[in-house]
């Protein structure tokens, strides 16, 4: 046994970086709880265009594909960030990007389900090209400081929306766009109540992994999801009836509807070829932009938070991160899933201490263990993973000490990094407008050394994206 865990830890690094196999494993289930509301989501974004058109049959088989290529996608890159990158950085199919595939390219454009998974497949090959040659690590190091310095927290706000409105604690508003879910309405019956039992759910998970980790309690985070989750149940937040065990459906309904079920001939067929080959295209740069600089923006984030920056300011294991996350994109559309990028989440296992690929690799086999326990995993509810999210939000706001707000032309554009993550949901547009405003503000005040002519054709890509291609 310590022969095993001798050469675990020797092909990991885990002692040569100041961690344990304890850690790295509680902080691999950390992340994978995190992010498990992925495999339930997913599957139902992803089949509610043909629930929206009605064909409810369609639907179902898609939800039941999806499903098992969300677990087998996922598990295919975290696997990779595992022992290939040995990177402590889970991957699964990305929330906006499914929401683009779903919602914009089949209910709004008309392409059917498989035509658009060769959308995916198209643009993972499309990275795997651009990163052999080094162009996706030559992107990075365009970045400036100003930009890279804001990423991580932007990111911790982002993070702490998405756990807000998890959570139900931030609700919508029309009036005000957001607001506080109204508390005083505890002794109403119904959705309201859930509504608000939620809520507290969320609170108490929060201060309890608050509690834990001011108290230097090992796995804060974790025990505050299973705190969370117990508390749950006398609230009637957590669920344990009416689990779904028919994963037989599920196979069957994978290989006859997902499983390399790319319609490269659908695509093209018909209409007039040019424009097809055009529309694609654009379609094409619209998931590679967005994939890019969301799988870009946290790989920055995560690495600064755990300390994965070499001597030159680099981040370690760079080039072998990037070509997990593009090949796992890939293998994603072969398996009929919508992208699969470095997921933010990655960040709440960091925060619990993982530093190693080690961490990835219990994700991993987490991610492929949940196709047969699932339902297991399903019992969490979204208000006790929220406020692990909130929580690392707390972590990785604290970078914003090295932000420079003392020169305007750096400070203006770290601000819109920033503030343009959580309030337009999205890290790429943060990171666009970071570079964007960067780049006006240096060329009209007299520095225009400042600017590399990589950093400027990307603001020049990113400004004809959004005036002309959709957002979804």
């Amino acid at each position: 046994m310590d022969q095993k865990k001798g050469l675990i830890d020797r092909y990991f690094g885990v002692s040569r970086n100041h961690s344990t196999i304890r850690t790295e494993v509680l902080a691999g289930i950390t992340t994978f709880i995190t992010i498990a509301y992925i495999l339930i989501l997913n599957p139902q974004v992803l089949s509610d265009p043909y629930m929206i058109m009605g064909d409810t049959i369609m639907a179902g088989k898609i939800a039941n594909g999806v499903f098992i290529g969300t677990c087998i996608g996922a598990f295919v890159g975290t696997a990779l960030c595992a022992l290939y990158a040995k990177v402590p950085f889970a991957q699964a199919p990305g929330m906006g990007l499914n929401a683009f595939f779903a919602y914009t390219v089949v209910l709004g454009m008309g392409y059917t389900y498989g035509q658009a998974l060769v959308v995916v497949f198209i643009s993972g090959i499309f990275f795997i090209v651009i990163t052999a040659i080094g162009l996706r690590e030559a992107i990075i190091r365009s970045i400036p400081d100003a930009v890279k310095t804001a990423i991580t927290p932007g990111i911790g706000l982002f993070i702490t929306i998405i756990g807000l409105k998890n959570a139900g604690i931030v609700i919508a508003n029309p009036a005000t766009l957001v607001s506080l879910v109204d508390f005083s309405q505890w002794k109403a019956d119904g959705a309201d109540m859930a509504l608000i039992n939620g809520a507290l759910v969320a609170l108490l998970g929060l201060v309890t992994m608050g509690i834990l980790h001011a108290r230097k309690v090992k796995g804060s985070i974790l025990l505050g999801i299973v705190a969370a989750t117990l508390i749950g149940i006398p609230l009637g937040i957590t669920h344990i009836s009416n689990l779904d065990m028919n994963i037989g459906v599920k196979f069957r309904d994978f290989a006859e509807v997902s499983f390399m079920k790319m319609d490269f001939a659908g695509l093209f067929a018909g209409g007039n070829f040019i424009e097809t080959l055009f529309t694609v295209t654009m379609l094409v740069i619209s998931f590679s932009l967005v994939n890019m600089f969301d799988s870009i923006g946290t790989l920055l984030g995560a690495a600064k938070q755990s300390g994965m920056i070499d001597e030159n300011g680099e981040v370690i294991n760079m080039k072998q991160a990037l070509m997990s996350d593009a090949i796992s994109t890939a293998a994603g559309a072969m398996v009929g899933t919508s992208t699969v990028t470095t997921v933010v989440e990655s960040s709440a296992g960091i925060a619990a201490g993982g530093r190693t690929g080690l961490t990835s690799l219990v994700t991993a086999v987490m991610f492929l263990a949940a196709i047969i326990f699932v339902p297991v995993v399903s019992i969490i509810p979204a208000a006790a993973t929220a406020p692990a999210l909130i929580f690392v939000g707390i972590l990785m706001l604290g970078n914003i000490r090295d932000v420079d707000f003392g020169d305007m032309s750096n400070a203006l554009p770290a601000f819109c990094t920033i503030v343009f993550m959580p309030f337009t949901y999205s890290i790429a547009n943060g990171v666009a407008f970071g570079l964007i405003t960067y780049c006006l503000m240096k060329l009209t005040t007299g520095r225009k050394q400042d600017v590399k002519a990589l950093t400027l054709m990307i603001s020049a890509v990113f400004i004809v994206r959004y005036a002309f291609m959709t957002l979804g």
